[in-house]
Order: C-alpha cells, then sequence, then structure tokens
C-alpha cells in the first residue's frame, strides 16, 4: 500500500504542472488544439500510471479532479477538432466521473454541457435507442430544465412531429457554440433526406423552390447537395428529376425489407413511449 500511495503522489506531483498547463493553452482565443492535444496524451498516460480514475480508493482526489478536467478538456477539444471517435471515447470515460462519484468529488460546471452534447451526438448519427438510454440516466427535472439537455430532448421531438422547420430555427438557439459541430451534422442529414424525397416525389422542381425546400439561403450549398444527387440544372433554371421516376418493368414490392424496416421503426416507437 505505501508504494501503491508513493506511486501515486509522484504521478501527482508529475501531473500538477502539466494539468496547470493544458488549462493554460485551451484557455487561449482560440486555443491552440494540436498542443492541447499534445497535452491531453502526456495527462491520459499518467492517469493510467498513477491510478487517477474512479477504481482509485485514495482519500487524496485531487488526481480525480485532474483526470476528470483532463477528460473534459479533451471531449471539447475533440468537437474543435471533428473528431466524433475521440468525443465520444472521452464521454465514455467522463460517465464513471459524472454518475458514481457524486460523493467524492463536486459536480463539475462542465457535465450538464457535455451530456448534452453527447445526446447531441447520437441524435445527428440517428442513434435513437442509444439516445434513450442516455436519459434514461438523468433526472426528470434535469430533462425537462436543464438547457444543454432540454435542446436535444426538443429536437428529438421535432424530428418524431416531422416538424423540421423547428429543428432548422434551432440551430439559431443552441445553448453553447459546441453545439453547432453537431447541428450541422443533424440539418445536413435531414436535408439529404429531404432531396430523396423531393427528387422521387417531383417531376422538376424550380432552383429557388428546391432552395427553399432544403432550408439553404446559399447557392454554393444547394449547388453541393445537387452535385452529390446527380441533379443538373436546366435552361428553365430548374432540376429535372423524370428518370430518377422512371421503374424497370420487373422491379418488385422489396415486402422483406420494408416488413424489417416497419418492424425496427415499431421498436424504436416502444423505445420512445
Amino acid at each position: 500500500m505505501a508504494n501503491s500511495a508513493t506511486t501515486i503522489d509522484a504521478r501527482l506531483k508529475e501531473a500538477i504542472p502539466l494539468y496547470e498547463k493544458l488549462k493554460s493553452e485551451w484557455n487561449r482565443k482560440p486555443p491552440n488544439v494540436a498542443k492541447t492535444d499534445e497535452i491531453v496524451a502526456s495527462l491520459k498516460n499518467l492517469f493510467a500510471e498513477g491510478g487517477f480514475y474512479p477504481s482509485d480508493s485514495s482519500e487524496d482526489t485531487r488526481g480525480l479532479h485532474i483526470a476528470r478536467d483532463t477528460l473534459e478538456i479533451a471531449a471539447q477539444c475533440a468537437i474543435e477538432k471533428g473528431d466524433i471517435s475521440a468525443f465520444e471515447r472521452a464521454l465514455a470515460q467522463l460517465k464513471p466521473f459524472y454518475f458514481d462519484l457524486e460523493n467524492r468529488i463536486p459536480e463539475s460546471p462542465y457535465r450538464y454541457l457535455l451530456l448534452g452534447l453527447n445526446l447531441l451526438c447520437l441524435l445527428s448519427q440517428n442513434r435513437l435507442a442509444d439516445f434513450h438510454t442516455e436519459l434514461e440516466l438523468l433526472p426528470p427535472k434535469d430533462i425537462q430544465t436543464n438547457p444543454y439537455i432540454k435542446h436535444p430532448v426538443s429536437l428529438e421531438q421535432y424530428l418524431m412531429e416531422g416538424s423540421y422547420n423547428k429543428v432548422f430555427l434551432a440551430k439559431g438557439n443552441v445553448p453553447s457554440p459546441l453545439f453547432t459541430f453537431f447541428m450541422d451534422i443533424l440539418l445536413n442529414t435531414i436535408r439529404d433526406e429531404i432531396a430523396y424525397c423531393m427528387e422521387k416525389s417531383y417531376k422538376q422542381v424550380s432552383l429557388k423552390e428546391a432552395a427553399r425546400i432544403l432550408y439553404l439561403t446559399k447557392q454554393e450549398e444547394l449547388n453541393e447537395i445537387a452535385k452529390t444527387h446527380g441533379w443538373k440544372l436546366e435552361p428553365d433554371q430548374s432540376f429535372h428529376f423524370v428518370n430518377n421516376q422512371s421503374k424497370p418493368e420487373n422491379e418488385h414490392v422489396p415486402a422483406d425489407e420494408i416488413a424489417t424496416q416497419m418492424i425496427q421503426y415499431a421498436r424504436e416507437m416502444e423505445i420512445i413511449i
């Protein structure tokens, strides 16, 4: 035990100056993301060697504080880099700090910000079952009143209602600039679905009407979607979808596939209810 305590104390002394340097780098405007990432990696190595993670039973909780704060910075840094996998790894490591250590260290001021970002991350990937599993970990009061949690919960409700206009409007009312990254992913996914439905439902759509349906204000963004879907702008300033609507004579209804999709949809509805 004495050797273990000595190892922790030595690693803690080594971690403290690195931790202070990490906070200094992250608090720069704008933060040096590459340098921050480098320091986070160094600190994580010390955590693994020094027993700073939640399994640590030491009465000295300074190591736990440093580990949690470092992981919170790592999660935010991952968003700045656009690295979803790194964000998900950081959140997985943070959960024990948020849900298992209430009696050991004070609540973090970033807890609900990051839990809300995690919900939005899941929603942006259409992982509805995981979204509701994470939601069940939170008290009903926080779901209803905390702005970081309420935002993704409201978005999920809008999506279930098919109120896409409310989803697009919600981008202008995010509780933190960090939410914008996942909002953009979600909105792009919605636009792609709308574009697919549009080309199957209309023979032609004018340039102006296509922009309105897709909630776009910039010509470059519409051009990008048109390129992705293989649309060509005709001389009459319209997109024509005649070829997309034509069906081969031997086309059959994929009954098995439709049945599978309906069963999956029913299961998701059960989870939601």
